[in-house]
């Protein structure tokens, strides 16, 4: 049987915060697997350390999380803890982390194994496969991740993140917390797991071609051609900011001149490729434009190839709020017949969205907990999502996900 509990509270120092959360634990639970997100300024060090400590033989991972975390019981702020307990003493469990190095397809092949070893069952397929890493080369892991397990299993998770995109996000996994690092968990439990990944944004109408891709990592020549990238030169053999800038009504006609970040311009009118049809409605991967950058490129937070067809999307807060509820109620009906009931869930909610909802980010909690009824949660904001869609692995911005575990 599997046992969830969630606990998160707030406070300004974490000595503080990890007495209040002290108070609030089980004396009794023996969770196999621990999952952590906190507030970008929290000492991670003294986290890691306070969780080793009294979960000793727990597998434990997570990060930083923007602007707080989320549970059943509501929002809390960018001082909060959380945590996330699994109990399931017939399930496997394990984790791996290390730094993403220079190649981070490799570094991710290898931690999934390790991963494995570590859970004493090496050479099996997992239910899933958890990550959480810093932001840049999401798709090189689950590349990396795939060469192991294709799309077999689901690949889920985020990229950590800060309050305002400074840098400042963390991972955290058994050694402790890194920079610009990677974790890998995977799960083997004795119950039924259920998934979903979305999006909250519907196509606006305009849509054009990948014509020219820049990559500034070749060299000190500064951006060159590429054939895949996260900077699009041109949509349509036009300047690619200025094609964005016409569909979406001169969002960013500030910027055209001069560059410059666009993010929380863009975070109602991103771009998405179309990953296919489901009962023959159109799915589609979110990417969210970064910057405007030299010359009049669009820096994204995803990658894209020449010749891909993107579209510009449309979003408004309540169909980002109402999103993540039908996201859990998608990942319940995944569920088994007589699966035996809801233990918990895990949900992943872009920290795009969050900025775009703003005050409205509340009813994102009450809408998955609706859709849960009484079972707990924990949520975490992210800068980058990752989940299985129309049954392939893949990354993508302004998305959110969801991990139900039955008992």
């Amino acid at each position: 049987m599997t046992q969830l509990h969630v606990h998160a509270v707030s406070a300004c120092d974490t000595a503080s915060a990890l007495r209040l959360l002290d108070a609030e634990l089980p004396a009794s639970a023996a969770p196999r697997m621990v999952f952590a997100f906190y507030g970008c300024q929290h000492d991670d060090h003294l986290l890691h350390r306070h969780l080793r400590h009294r979960y000793p033989g727990a597998a434990l991972l997570g990060g930083t999380s923007s602007g707080g975390v989320m549970t059943h019981r509501g929002v809390l702020d960018r001082q909060s803890i959380g945590l996330l307990l699994i109990e399931d003493e017939a399930g496997e469990f394990g984790v791996a982390a290390a730094p993403l190095g220079d190649d981070a397809a490799k570094t991710a092949q290898n931690l999934l194994l390790e991963a494995l070893s570590n859970a004493g069952c090496s050479g099996q397929l997992p239910e899933l496969i958890w990550i959480y890493q810093a932001p840049g080369r999401e798709e090189a892991v689950v590349e990396g991740l795939r060469r192991v397990v294709g799309d077999h299993c689901p690949i889920v998770g985020g990229s950590s993140a800060d309050d305002d995109v400074c840098g400042l996000w963390r991972q955290l996994g058994p050694q402790g917390p890194m920079q610009d690092g990677l974790v890998v968990g995977v799960l083997l439990p004795s119950s039924a797991i259920g998934c979903a990944f979305q999006g909250g944004y519907e196509p606006a109408g305009p849509s054009g071609i990948v014509t020219g891709i820049g990559d500034r990592t070749s060299g000190p020549g500064g951006l060159v051609t590429a054939t895949t990238g996260r900077e699009i030169v041109s949509i349509d053999d036009q300047p690619a900011a200025a094609v964005y800038n016409r569909w979406t009504g001169g969002r960013i006609a500030q910027q055209l001149a001069h560059g410059g970040t666009v993010l929380a311009a863009t975070s109602m009118c991103p771009i998405a490729t179309d990953a296919g049809l489901i009962d023959g409605v159109s799915n589609f991967l979110l990417i969210h434009p970064e910057a405007v950058g030299e010359g009049g490129s669009l820096r994204t937070f995803c990658n894209l190839e020449v010749g891909s067809r993107i579209h510009a999307m449309t979003g408004d807060k309540t169909r980002l709020v109402d999103r993540a509820g039908r996201v859990a109620a998608q990942a319940l009906r995944t569920l088994p017949p007589g699966h035996g009931g809801v233990a918990g869930a895990l949900v992943v909610y872009c920290g795009g969205c969050r900025l775009a909802v703003g005050d409205e980010v509340a009813r994102v909690s009450t809408a998955v907990a609706a859709s849960l009824g009484a079972a707990p949660f924990i949520g975490c904001f992210t800068f980058g999502e990752q989940g299985q869609l129309l049954n392939r692995n893949v990354h993508g911005n302004l998305m959110i996900s969801a991990v139900v575990f039955s008992r």
